[in-house]
C-alpha cells in the first residue's frame, strides 16, 4: 500500500473514532449484544431494529481503542438497509480484509482496515462489533 492511500486511511479510521456514527442506545430496539475483548479492555454493545429481513436501523454505544470505535462506526454505516444475508455477506468480506485472506475491494470505506491484518492482536479490535451484530442477528431471531 502506498504511503498516500494508507495516510488516508489512518486519517478515515481517526476521524470515525472522533466522531462516531450511530453511536447511542437503542430503546426500540429489535435485538442487541454486548461485545467484550478482555485483551486491550474494549467493550460495546450493538443494537439492532429489524423490519422484517432489513436491518432498519443500527447503533452501538461503549469504549474501546480507536480500532474497535472507528470499525464500529463504520459497520453501522454499511449495514443499514442491507438484508441480513448481505449484512453476514459483508461480515464476511470485512473479517476477509482484517485476517488478510481477502482485498476487500467491495468493502468501500472499510477498506481502511487493511492494515489491521498486519497487526493480529488488532484483527479482534476491529473485528468486536461485527462480532456482537452478528449475535444481534441471530438474538432477533432471524
Amino acid at each position: 500500500m502506498n504511503a498516500d492511500l494508507e495516510e488516508l486511511y489512518q486519517s478515515i479510521i481517526l476521524d470515525q473514532n472522533r466522531r462516531p456514527q450511530n453511536y447511542r442506545t437503542m430503546p426500540e430496539a429489535s435485538a442487541h449484544a454486548d461485545g467484550v475483548n478482555p485483551m486491550c479492555g474494549d467493550q460495546l454493545t450493538v443494537w439492532l431494529k429489524m423490519n422484517g429481513d432489513v436491518v432498519e436501523d443500527v447503533s452501538f454505544q461503549g469504549s474501546g481503542c480507536a480500532i474497535s470505535k472507528a470499525s464500529a462506526s463504520l459497520m453501522t454505516q454499511a449495514v443499514k438497509g442491507k438484508t441480513r444475508a448481505e449484512t453476514v455477506q459483508l461480515f464476511d468480506s470485512f473479517h476477509g480484509l482484517v485476517t488478510g485472506h481477502a482485498d476487500g475491494a467491495e468493502l468501500g470505506k472499510l477498506k481502511a482496515f487493511s492494515g489491521v491484518s498486519r497487526f493480529p492482536l488488532r484483527v479482534k479490535c476491529a473485528t468486536l462489533a461485527w462480532h456482537a451484530l452478528k449475535s444481534a442477528l441471530v438474538d432477533a431471531g432471524l
